[in-house]
């Protein structure tokens, strides 16, 4: 009886280990370094829509993997050819609890527009969009609402 206690003992942890894979078999595409960049990309929509006071804003995740940012007067439908367009923005994470933003660069003018998950208040908007021209001052803060996410 103990003979079998101890061979068990000693089999399980192998037969436990044969299933894992090599890091080695995994697909590059499927290797995630650690849980917070997983939740974070889970997360972050491929496609989002927000409504500042002035603005309609509709950001997409492009095939190459970085995000398109075109704008609308708040009045005017998405049907509509965009006021501006700006190609291969960047998603940035923002702490540890879920916040990012997303930046884009037109001509030395910043446009950010950061997710607020984690704030002070519940009536804080979820969205805020920062302009920020070439010397850093800030052109805009406005906070945005949800138009489709």
């Amino acid at each position: 009886m103990i003979k079998k206690i101890i061979l068990g003992a000693c089999l399980l942890p192998v037969l436990s280990f044969a299933n894992i894979k090599d890091n080695n078999d995994i697909n590059p595409k499927e290797k995630i370094t650690n849980n917070r960049d997983r939740n974070s990309q889970e997360r972050i929509p491929k496609t989002v829509i927000i409504k500042t006071k002035k603005f309609k804003i509709k950001i997409d995740k492009q095939p190459n993997g970085n995000y398109l940012y075109q704008s609308w007067g708040a009045n005017t439908k998405i049907s509509a050819k965009p006021s501006m367009i700006i190609s291969d923005g960047e998603v940035t994470p923002d702490g540890s609890g879920g916040n990012y933003y997303f930046e884009f660069n037109n001509n030395g003018t910043l446009y950010q527009v950061w997710r607020n998950y984690l704030t002070n208040s519940s009536k804080k908007a979820p969205y805020t969009l920062v302009v920020i021209d070439g010397n850093g001052e800030t052109l805009v803060r406005q906070d945005a609402q949800v138009v489709k996410n």
